[in-house]
C-alpha cells in the first residue's frame, strides 16, 4: 500500500486503513541502508536547528520549574527502546518529587485503556508543570535523546519499562523500530484515541516508514501541539 499523502492523513482515514491491515503480520519489513542513513541525517539536522531555536525556551522552562517546585529540573526514566533495550528519557520535571511512588494510591482513576496511566487532573503535577504538559514543551528534552540516537524525532512513543512489560500480542511489535519523540498516534488525536488505536497507527507506521512518511508526520505534528489537543 502507498504512503499516506497530507490529503489522506485525517485522524478518520489513518485509523480506517491501519483496521484494514490489522491482520497483517506487523514485524518491521526490511528498510533500505539509504532510508537509515537519510533518517538519521535528518533527525541530526533538525533537532540541531531546534535546539537552537528553542533553547531560550528551554531555559526559561528550566528556571520556573526551579524556582516552583523543589527538586531537579530534569526528570529521567528508564523506557523501552528498540528491541526493548533501556535507554534513560529526558523530559522537563512536571510533577513533585515522588510522584512514580504515588502512583500506586491513584491506579483506580487511569483513564486509559492499556498500560500506560493518564489521568486528566493528576494532583501530583504541579502548577508549571501542568502549563508544560499542555504545551508539551515537556518533552523537548527529549531532542537530545534523538542527537544521541536513542531515539528519532518519528517512531512509536517508548513505553516505561514497568509498562512495557505489560504489553502483549501484536503491541511488543512496537519496538522493532527505533522510539520517537512523535508518532502517527500523536498527530490523530493523541490521548483521546484508544489503547489499541494507538498501537494499530504505531504498527502502520511500521510496516509504511518512509522518509517522506516522517517528513508529513513532523509538519502535521506542529498544529496538533499547538492546538494542544489530547495533550494532559
Amino acid at each position: 500500500m502507498a504512503t499516506p499523502t497530507t490529503a489522506t492523513m485525517s485522524s478518520a482515514g489513518l485509523l480506517g486503513r491501519a483496521h484494514e491491515e490489522e491482520g497483517i503480520l506487523a514485524a518491521a519489513p526490511p528498510r533500505s541502508k539509504a532510508y537509515e542513513i537519510t533518517k538519521r541525517i535528518l533527525d541530526t539536522v533538525c533537532v540541531s536547528i531546534l535546539l537552537a531555536l528553542l533553547s531560550p525556551l528551554m531555559v526559561l522552562a528550566a528556571v520556573l520549574i526551579k524556582l516552583t517546585s523543589r527538586g531537579p529540573v530534569i526528570f529521567q526514566q528508564k523506557r523501552a527502546g528498540r528491541s526493548g533495550k533501556p535507554f534513560t528519557m529526558y523530559k522537563f520535571r512536571t510533577m513533585r518529587v515522588g510522584a512514580e511512588e504515588d502512583q500506586v494510591f491513584l491506579a483506580h482513576h487511569n483513564e486509559q485503556d492499556g498500560p500506560a496511566f493518564k489521568m486528566t487532573n493528576d494532583p501530583r503535577l504541579t502548577a508549571i508543570g501542568r502549563l508544560l504538559r499542555r504545551t508539551s514543551i515537556d518533552e523537548l528534552p527529549q531532542l537530545l535523546n534523538v542527537l544521541t540516537g536513542k531515539m528519532s524525532l518519528v517512531g512509536p512513543r517508548p513505553l516505561p519499562l514497568q509498562e512495557a512489560q505489560k504489553v502483549t500480542g501484536q503491541a511488543t511489535l512496537r519496538t522493532a523500530v527505533k522510539p520517537g519523540l512523535t508518532c502517527l498516534w500523536q498527530i490523530s488525536g493523541r490521548n483521546e484515541l484508544t489503547y489499541e488505536e494507538r498501537v494499530l497507527l504505531d504498527l502502520y507506521y511500521i510496516r509504511h516508514r518512509s522518509v517522506a512518511l516522517d517528513l508529513l508526520i513532523l509538519v502535521r505534528t506542529i498544529p496538533a501541539v499547538l492546538s494542544c489537543r489530547g495533550a494532559y
